[in-house]
C-alpha cells in the first residue's frame, strides 16, 4: 500500500525539477555581483557599457581585452553573470556606432569565452530576456522590498534611466507571474485526480497573477522614454537574424569561420506567457507558433522542458468543459479575459513605444531635418516595423491576441464577440 502511495506521490506534477524558485518563478534567485578575480578584464568593460559607448571607446577596449579560460568559472551563477556580461558587451561592440557602421566578425577575446559560457548554459551567444531581466537585478538594501525604489541593475545598455525602467519594469512583470507558476502544478493535478475545486482554486490565482502582470507592466509608461527607448535602446536588443542592417550575420571568431545568425532580445522569450498558452490551450496560427516556438531555444533548457511538459499534460480546456459546471467554467474564461487583457495591453505598450516614434521618425526623414535634431531619428531604419526578435510585430501581436480570443469556452467567446 505505502509503495502505491509513494507512486502517486511521485506521479504529481511539480515545479521541482525546472529551475523554478518558490519565492520568485523564472528569475534567478540572488544573482551574483562579482566574478571570480581572474574575470575582472571582462567586468572593468561590463560595468561602463553606456559611458564606454557613448565616448565610442568600447570597441576598442574590447579589441585589447585578453583572452581568457572560462574553466574557472563553475557554479550556475557564476556562468549566469559572465554570459550576462558578456551579452551586453556584445551587443554594445556591434551597434557602439549605429545600423551604417556594423562589425562582421566579433573578436576572439569576447567570442570564444561567450561561445563557451553559452554552450554550458544551454543559451545562445547573444543577448536574451534570462540575461537581461532575469539574472540582472540586485537589492540596494538587502533586506528592503523588491520594488523599482529598491532594485538595482547589474550591468546595463545606454538609455540611463530608461535603461533600468525597461529592464526592472520588466523583471517585476516577471515577479507579478510567479502565483500563476506556481499553481500550474495545482491545475494540472487536479485535472489529473478529476478534482475540480482544486483546478477553480489554481485557476482562480493565477487570473489573479495575470491581472498583476498587466499592471506591473503599466509602470512602464512612468518609468521609460519612448523616444530614449526608440532612440537609443532598441538597437541594442537587436540581433544578426533577419536583419538587413547584419545581412550576413556574425562571425564569432575563434569559433567557426562562417558567420551565426541569432535574434535579438524579446519578450516572447519569457516563460511565462508560453506556460499559459499551453496550461489554457491557445492554439496560435502556424506562422505565430513556429516564430514562438523558436524563442524557446532562447530560453534556460529547464523553463523549455517545463513549457513542453505543460503541454504533453491532459487537456484543462477539455476537462472544464467535460465538467459542464458553471463556476468552473466562469473562472477558466477569466483566466483567458485576463491573458488577452495583458495581450491587448502589451500592444498598447508596444505601439507607444515603437509604432508612433517609428512614425515621427519617418516624418523627421520625409521632412530632411537634421537628425541630430531629435533622438528618435537616430533609431536605425531598418527595425522600423520589427520586433528586436525579428518578428513583424503589430500583425504579430495582433494574430496572437486573436488566438487567445479563440480560447474562450463556446458561450463567453460569443458574448465577447457581441461586446468588441
Amino acid at each position: 500500500m505505502a509503495s502505491a502511495e509513494t507512486d502517486q506521490t511521485e506521479a504529481l506534477f511539480s515545479l521541482k525539477s525546472y529551475h523554478v524558485s518558490e519565492e520568485l518563478g523564472f528569475i534567478l534567485p540572488d544573482p551574483l555581483e562579482e566574478l571570480p578575480p581572474y574575470y575582472q578584464p571582462w567586468m572593468d568593460i561590463a560595468l561602463r557599457i553606456p559611458e564606454l559607448a557613448q565616448s565610442h571607446e568600447l570597441r576598442s577596449r574590447i579589441n585589447k581585452m585578453p583572452l581568457l579560460s572560462s574553466n574557472f568559472l563553475q557554479k550556475h551563477k557564476e556562468l549566469r553573470l559572465a554570459h550576462l556580461a558578456l551579452s551586453m558587451m556584445t551587443m554594445g561592440y556591434v551597434w557602439e556606432e549605429g545600423e551604417k557602421d556594423t562589425v562582421e566578425i566579433l573578436p576572439r577575446s569576447l567570442a570564444v569565452p561567450y561561445w563557451e559560457v553559452s554552450q554550458r548554459l544551454g543559451l545562445p551567444p547573444i543577448i536574451t530576456h534570462a540575461d537581461a531581466v532575469l539574472a540582472n537585478w540586485k537589492r540596494k538594501d538587502p533586506d528592503g522590498p523588491f520594488n523599482m525604489e529598491n532594485l538595482e541593475l547589474l550591468v546595463s545598455l545606454p538609455g540611463g534611466e530608461s535603461a533600468r525602467g525597461f529592464f526592472l519594469v520588466t523583471l517585476l512583470v516577471e515577479l507579478a507571474g510567479v502565483p500563476a507558476v506556481k499553481n500550474i502544478p495545482t491545475v494540472i493535478n487536479g485535472v489529473r485526480c478529476g478534482d475540480t475545486e482544486a483546478v477553480a482554486r489554481g485557476l482562480e490565482v493565477i487570473s489573479r497573477s495575470i491581472e498583476d502582470m498587466t499592471d506591473a507592466l503599466k509602470l512602464m509608461q512612468v518609468h521609460v522614454d519612448p523616444s530614449v527607448f526608440y532612440g537609443i535602446m532598441r538597437i541594442y536588443l537587436s540581433g544578426w537574424k533577419d536583419n538587413p542592417c547584419m545581412p550576413k550575420g556574425l562571425v564569432y571568431e575563434g569559433v567557426q569561420t562562417a558567420p551565426m545568425r541569432y535574434s535579438g532580445g524579446s519578450a516572447a522569450q519569457s516563460s511565462l506567457l508560453h506556460c499559459f498558452d499551453e496550461l489554457l490551450g491557445v492554439k496560435h496560427e502556424p506562422k505565430s507558433a513556429s516564430f514562438l516556438i523558436y524563442m524557446r531555444d532562447y530560453m534556460p533548457p529547464l523553463h523549455k522542458k517545463l513549457i513542453n511538459d505543460i503541454s504533453l499534460q491532459p487537456s484543462l480546456r477539455s476537462f472544464v468543459q467535460q465538467q459542464d459546471r458553471k463556476d468552473l467554467n466562469n473562472v477558466f474564461d477569466l483566466c483567458v479575459k485576463k491573458l488577452l487583457a495583458l495581450r491587448s495591453y502589451h500592444i498598447n505598450v508596444v505601439s507607444r513605444f515603437i509604432t508612433v516614434p517609428a512614425a515621427r521618425a519617418r516624418q523627421l526623414r520625409d521632412q530632411n531635418h537634421n537628425s541630430d535634431g531629435e533622438m528618435i531619428s537616430r533609431a536605425p531604419t531598418a527595425l522600423e516595423e520589427r520586433g528586436t526578435g525579428g518578428s513583424s510585430i503589430m500583425s504579430f501581436l495582433k494574430t496572437v491576441r486573436d488566438q487567445t480570443k479563440d480560447t474562450l469556452l463556446p458561450e463567453a467567446s460569443r458574448e465577447i464577440k457581441h461586446h468588441s
